[in-house]
């Protein structure tokens, strides 16, 4: 059961890419985006990140911040930031509580083999902690626009 509009947005901290930490109670009182995407440095995944990098200037004149999350360790997700120079952290949630409380892992399947793996997804978080706007099964092309989109909107 995925999180959606309107809802309290689950708390969290969580380590991050460079040596930084994430988590719900820094950033009370402004708007933030918090993307799930499967694995870091794969091509879809990488092919977001550096969307995201890119829009970022935008993203920062809407007060917004962005987050990427995966249940990567820490260590890969520094060698992925370090390699696109990410300047958002990549937060890793290795033991699942935050992909489980947003309710992105889930059972996919691929070659008819059936496994659990995060759905990518985006959730726009505002200013009072409640989910602004949820984006399930992401398609990567134009999605951080149609973030950037829903920032100015909102």
């Amino acid at each position: 059961m995925s999180i959606v509009r309107g809802e309290l947005a689950p708390q969290f901290s969580l380590p991050a890419s460079g040596g930084r930490t994430v988590s719900s109670a820094a950033l009370a009182g402004k708007p933030y985006v918090l993307y799930f995407y499967p694995k870091a440095d794969t091509s879809g995944c990488t092919k977001e990140a550096c969307a995201f990098q890119e829009a970022l200037p935008q993203l920062g004149q809407c007060g917004a911040e962005v987050i990427g999350v995966s249940r990567d360790p820490v260590r890969a997700l520094d060698k992925f930031a370090e390699k696109y120079r990410l300047a958002f952290p990549l937060a890793s949630d290795e033991a699942g509580t935050l992909t489980e409380a947003y309710g992105v892992w889930v059972e996919k399947s691929m070659y008819g083999k059936r496994y659990m793996g995060i759905e990518r997804s985006t959730f726009l978080v505002g200013a009072d902690g409640l989910v602004a706007r949820v984006w399930p099964k992401v398609k990567v092309d134009g999605h951080a626009s149609e973030v950037l989109a829903a920032l100015g909107a909102a």
